[in-house]
């Protein structure tokens, strides 16, 4: 179980800290994030120091309470929720016309269950995927690793009971 609330844990610290690092490098600078028990990886072509300066604000900030940092609208829950309500929307509206008859139907069902995921998906973050609840939470390091076309790097987190 501890792993699970380490992941929860890190990939809160991880949207925390792109927020704050796209603040930093602009906002169309393309960035990857992935949450691990020991941290999270970044990846994208950005300066190790502004990295390190980002995850210590966005850590120093989740645990001052600004527990919205923990919620992306870049993350990839969002897709994944959105999917599946598309599919059981689509599901659902194929009815037992023919094929041309449901297609509107499917398309208009797969539309609302894409629309309707958003506020979903940030409702799974928030009491699933992830966990502002940082308390505890210590960036043990962070290194480069990747080079040329997948530059990343590896934020290291270590839990401490108080």
């Amino acid at each position: 179980m501890d792993i699970l609330v380490n992941v929860r844990r890190n990939h809160a610290l991880e949207h925390a800290t792109i927020a704050v690092l796209l603040g930093k490098v602009g906002p169309n600078t393309r960035l990857v994030g992935r949450a691990s028990s020991d941290g999270f990886y970044i990846y994208g072509n950005v300066p190790t120091d502004k990295i390190r300066e980002s995850v210590a604000e966005a850590l120093s900030r989740l645990k001052e309470g600004e527990s919205q940092l923990a919620v992306s609208p870049l993350c990839g829950t969002n897709l994944a929720v959105a999917g599946i309500l598309a599919g059981l929307a689509s599901l659902v509206a194929l009815g037992n016309r023919s094929r041309w008859e449901r297609l509107p139907n499917v398309l208009m069902a797969a539309v609302v269950a894409v629309v309707g995921a958003q506020p979903l998906g940030r409702m799974v973050q928030k009491y699933v995927t992830t966990s502002a609840d940082v308390q505890g939470l210590e960036i043990v390091g962070v290194t480069a690793a990747g080079r040329g076309l997948a530059p990343l790097h590896k934020v290291k987190t270590a839990f401490r009971a108080g």
